[in-house]
């Protein structure tokens, strides 16, 4: 894994992402892809449902995936990813050949609470 440089970042800045917590309530093969991953439709409460790509395929089958709470940044711009608008970027950690494993919450909560 390549290290970079961490550079400071400002209490002003972090509270600038938003990152929420959402229960996964679709997830299928984005076939259209150019890399593999999959589909997603997140429930993030009062704040709606958001569509994501997810390059998450080594380590998860999307049956599992749902009902699954995850946290993403939801206030990038949208990403046009083949033919579909990518609304929130989930997050988990990059491993060794890229596997992606889940930021996962140690009991539920409320879809839409602010991670921070």
């Amino acid at each position: 894994m390549e290290n970079r440089p961490i550079g400071t970042l400002t209490w002003d800045t972090f509270e600038k992402v938003e990152m929420r917590v959402g229960t996964i309530l679709k997830a299928e093969i984005f076939a259209e892809a150019r890399n593999p991953a999959y589909k997603l439709v997140i429930d993030f409460g009062p704040l709606g449902t958001k569509k994501s790509s997810a390059q998450i395929t080594k380590l998860y089958q999307p049956e599992e995936l749902i009902g699954r709470q995850v946290i993403a940044v939801i206030n990038f711009p949208p990403k046009q990813i083949a033919n579909m608008m990518s609304e929130c970027l989930v997050l988990g950690a990059v491993g060794e050949e890229k596997n992606i494993t889940l930021l996962a919450l140690e009991r539920p909560v409320s879809n839409g609470l602010r991670v921070g």
